[in-house]
C-alpha cells in the first residue's frame, strides 16, 4: 500500500460507451495480481457501484461536487484510498458533462480536484481514424485535465484495432492502452433506471467472470499501473475531528436491505454507527420485524419484488402498527413507495405497508431525475426549518391519494420534481419519506438527528408513552 495513493479515472466521450465494463474489467485484472483496489464512481449512483463492489471486494464510494465541496471530497477520497494499493474511479456521462456549460460536477472537475490521471474510453464502433479527432478535442478542451491513456471499446476485429491504435498514437501522442471487443456477455441487463443491481440476481454474475477472464488479453494493465503510479501525491485537506455524537447506551436502527432496497451510500451506514448507533439488517422480502428503536429503508426496485413484498404480511403490518406508535422511520424513494398502502405496477396493484396515507403507481416515463435542492420549510422529525438541502432523485413512480389533513409536505423543491414538482418530503408521525436521497457527507446533522430520535423513542416505550 503506498502513501502516494496511485489513482486512475475511467472517463468516456459519453455515456454508454463501455466506462463500467472497463472499470470492472480493470479492478477484476489489478484483484488478480493480489492489488487492494479501492473502486469510486463519479456522481450520484448506486446500481454502478454495485458492480463495482462486487468485482473490487471493497465498498465503492461515490464522488460528488454537487453533494460535496473540495474538502470533504478529498477527504473522502483519501480515507477509502488509504488501506488500498491503487484506486480506480469510474466516470459518469462525457468527460466534460456536468450542471453548466462550464462543466461543473463533471467527471473532469473530479479529476482535476484529485490530480488524477484519466484514461479515455472510446467506442469505436463505426470508427476508426475519426477516433483520433475525438481525443484530440478532448485534450484540446480542458488542458488541466491530464489524458494519459486510451482504451477502445467495441472493437471489430485485428485490422480495425490496428487502424484505431495508429491514429491517436500518431496524432494525439498517448498510449493506447486497450482495445476490448465487441461481445454480448460483457453486457449486464438494463431496466428502467439502469443497469440490474449486482445483488439481484446471482446468474448474472457470469458477467463478472467474462470480464476477469479477459482483462490481461485486452487491457495493458502494466501501462495503465505505470500511469496509475505516476499520479503526483494528493494534498490532503486538514482532518475533521472525528467524535461519537451519542455515549449512552447505542439506539438500534433496523435498516432494510435486501433484492428490494439496496440504494444505500456506505457513508449513511457508518454515519449512523460513528453517530452511536447499532445497525440492524433485514429483509423486507422474508424478515420478521426486530426489536429497534428507528428504521431506514434506502431506494431501490420494490417494484421488481412487490408479489414478495405484499406476501410478507406480518412485517407489513407491523411496520404500519410501529410508524402509528410514533417509531422514527426514514425512507427514501423506493422506501417512500413501500410506506404507501398500495403499489400499481403493470396492471396489478399490491399491497403495501400502509404506514402512510397513500398510493403510488409506477410506468415507464421518468417523472423524477437528476440533482435536487430542497428548502425545509415544515415540522419534520429530522431536519431545521430553514435548511437546504442538497440530494437526487432518479423514479418513475407517483405519489396520489396523499391525505393532506394526515401528513405534512415539507421540502420546498427549488431544483427537481420529488412529490409533483413543487413538494417533497412527506411527514407522517414520527416517519419521513420523500423522493430525495441524501449523502450524509452532504447533510451531516443527519445521522446525529436520527440518533436523537431513535432514542427518544427508547426512552418513551420503556416509560410506556410509545407501544413496541
Amino acid at each position: 500500500m503506498s502513501e502516494d495513493r496511485p489513482r486512475v479515472v475511467i472517463a468516456a466521450v459519453q455515456g454508454r460507451s463501455g466506462k463500467t465494463t472497463v472499470t470492472a474489467a480493470l479492478i477484476a485484472a489489478l484483484r488478480r495480481r493480489n492489488l487492494v483496489v479501492q473502486p469510486f464512481k463519479k456522481g450520484p449512483d448506486f446500481i454502478d457501484p454495485s458492480w463495482l463492489t462486487k468485482v473490487a471486494g471493497r465498498s465503492c464510494r461515490n464522488l460528488d461536487r454537487f453533494l460535496m465541496d473540495e474538502p470533504t471530497l478529498v477527504r473522502s477520497f483519501m480515507r477509502a484510498a488509504g488501506e488500498a494499493d491503487v484506486s480506480v474511479v469510474e466516470g459518469a456521462m462525457g468527460l466534460f458533462d456536468g450542471v453548466d456549460v462550464e462543466g461543473s460536477g463533471s467527471t473532469a472537475e473530479i479529476a482535476r480536484v484529485l490530480d488524477a490521471p484519466v484514461i479515455l474510453v472510446v467506442n469505436a464502433v463505426r470508427m476508426t481514424r475519426s477516433a483520433a479527432a475525438v481525443v484530440l478535442g478532448c485534450q484540446m478542451l480542458d488542458p488541466r485535465v491530464r489524458l494519459a491513456g486510451v482504451v477502445f471499446n467495441n472493437v471489430a476485429r485485428k485490422r480495425h484495432r490496428e487502424m484505431l491504435t495508429a491514429s491517436v498514437e500518431q496524432y494525439c501522442r498517448v498510449p493506447v492502452l486497450g482495445a476490448l471487443p465487441k461481445r454480448k456477455d460483457y453486457e449486464v441487463p438494463d431496466r428502467h433506471l439502469g443497469l440490474v443491481p449486482a445483488v439481484e440476481d446471482e446468474s448474472l454474475h457470469a458477467v463478472v467472470q467474462a470480464w476477469t477472464a479477459d482483462a490481461e488479453t485486452y487491457l495493458d494493465i502494466d501501462g495503465i499501473l505505470e500511469v496509475a503510479r505516476a499520479a503526483p501525491p494528493p494534498t490532503a485537506p486538514p482532518a475533521e475531528p472525528v467524535s461519537r455524537f451519542w455515549t449512552g447506551e447505542s439506539p438500534v436502527i433496523g435498516v432494510i436491505r435486501d433484492r428490494a432496497f439496496s440504494f444505500y451510500y456506505p457513508e449513511n451506514l457508518e454515519a449512523l454507527e460513528q453517530a452511536g448507533a447499532r445497525l440492524h439488517y433485514l429483509s423486507a422480502l422474508h424478515d420478521a420485524f426486530p426489536e429497534i428503536d428507528g428504521l431506514y429503508i434506502g431506494g431501490g426496485f420494490p417494484e421488481i419484488f412487490a408479489a414478495e413484498l405484499e406476501a410478507n404480511e406480518p412485517l407489513r403490518y407491523a411496520i404500519r402498527d410501529r410508524v402509528r406508535a410514533g417509531l422514527p422511520v426514514y425512507a427514501e424513494c423506493g422506501g417512500l413507495m413501500y410506506l404507501g398502502r398500495t403499489l400499481a405496477w403493470k396492471g396489478r396493484n399490491y399491497a403495501m405497508t400502509g404506514a402512510m396515507p397513500f398510493e403510488v403507481d409506477l410506468d415507464e416515463r421518468p417523472r423524477g431525475h437528476g440533482y435536487m435542492i430542497v428548502n425545509v420549510v415544515g415540522d419534520n422529525p429530522f431536519f431545521p426549518a430553514g435548511t437546504t438541502i442538497r440530494g437526487h432523485e432518479f423514479h418513475h413512480s407517483r405519489v396520489h391519494n396523499l391525505d393532506r389533513d394526515q401528513t405534512g409536505l415539507v421540502f420546498r423543491v427549488r431544483k427537481g420534481y420529488g412529490v409533483d414538482g413543487e413538494w417533497d418530503g412527506i411527514v407522517y408521525r414520527n416517519a419521513f419519506a420523500a423522493y430525495n436521497h441524501i449523502h450524509a457527507l452532504s447533510v451531516p446533522e443527519w445521522a446525529p438527528t436520527f440518533i436523537l430520535r431513535a432514542a427518544d423513542y427508547r426512552l418513551e416505550t420503556s416509560r410506556g408513552g410509545f407501544q413496541r
